[in-house]
C-alpha cells in the first residue's frame, strides 16, 4: 500500500471511515511501527506506549472520515498520537507535578558541541536515556525537539506557563547530557 499516491490515500480513507475491516487493518499495519514509534517517545514504559497507540488507532478510526486531504495521512495520524499523548498528560498532571518536584538536574558544563556529546551512543541507547526523563520533561522534549512544537502551543497543550515549558526543556536537556556521559563512560571503561 502506498500512501504517498493520493489515489491509494482516498481508497483507505473511504474504506476505513465505512468500517472496511480488511482496511483498517492494512492500514494499522503499515502504519505501526512509525507509529509506535511516536507513542514509545511519549509513554514510560512499554506498556503505556502500547496503550497510547492503542487509545490512538481508535480515534483514528472514529475521526478518519475528517481528514481533508491536505497532507499527508500519516501526518494526519501522527499528529492524533501526539494529542493522544497530550491529552494523557493532562489527565495525570498532578501525579506528575509530584515527580517534578523530586526531579534535581545536576548542572552539566557544555564541553563544546552537542554533536559531540552524541557520537558514539546508539540511537537505542538515547531513546532510552529519553525514556529515563520524568513525564513532564519527556513530554516537553519530545514536543519541542522532535514534534516542532513552540513553547508556547506546549504551554497552550499541556496548560504549563511558556517559562515552565522552556525550564523544562533546559533540564530535560541537563539530565540527558548526564545520562548520555554516563552511558559513555560506561561503554569506555
Amino acid at each position: 500500500m502506498d500512501l504517498s499516491d493520493q489515489e491509494v490515500v482516498r481508497e483507505v480513507v473511504k474504506a476505513c471511515a465505512r468500517g472496511d475491516a480488511k482496511y483498517q487493518k492494512m492500514l494499522y499495519k503499515k502504519m505501526y511501527s512509525s507509529m509506535m514509534a511516536v507513542c514509545y517517545r511519549y509513554a514510560g514504559r512499554p506498556e503505556d506506549a502500547k496503550d497510547l497507540f492503542q487509545e490512538g488507532f481508535i480515534k483514528v478510526f472514529k475521526k478518519i472520515d475528517r481528514f481533508n486531504f491536505k497532507g499527508s495521512l500519516e501526518g494526519w495520524i501522527r499528529r492524533i498520537m501526539v494529542n493522544n499523548a497530550i491529552d494523557y498528560y493532562r489527565k495525570n498532571k498532578n501525579k506528575f507535578a509530584m515527580s517534578e518536584t523530586l526531579v534535581k538536574a545536576e548542572q552539566i558544563p557544555d564541553e563544546g558541541a552537542e554533536e559531540m556529546l552524541f557520537e558514539g551512543i546508539s540511537s537505542r541507547d538515547l531513546l532510552d536515556c529519553v525514556q529515563q526523563l520524568s513525564p513532564m520533561y519527556r513530554a516537553v522534549f519530545n514536543l519541542y525537539v522532535l514534534d516542532d512544537y513552540t513553547h508556547a502551543e506546549i504551554a497552550e497543550e499541556l496548560n504549563i506557563s511558556e517559562g515552565t515549558s522552556k525550564s523544562n526543556l533546559s533540564k530535560a536537556k541537563r539530565n540527558l547530557k548526564k545520562m548520555i556521559k554516563e552511558k559513555l563512560n560506561d561503554v569506555n571503561k
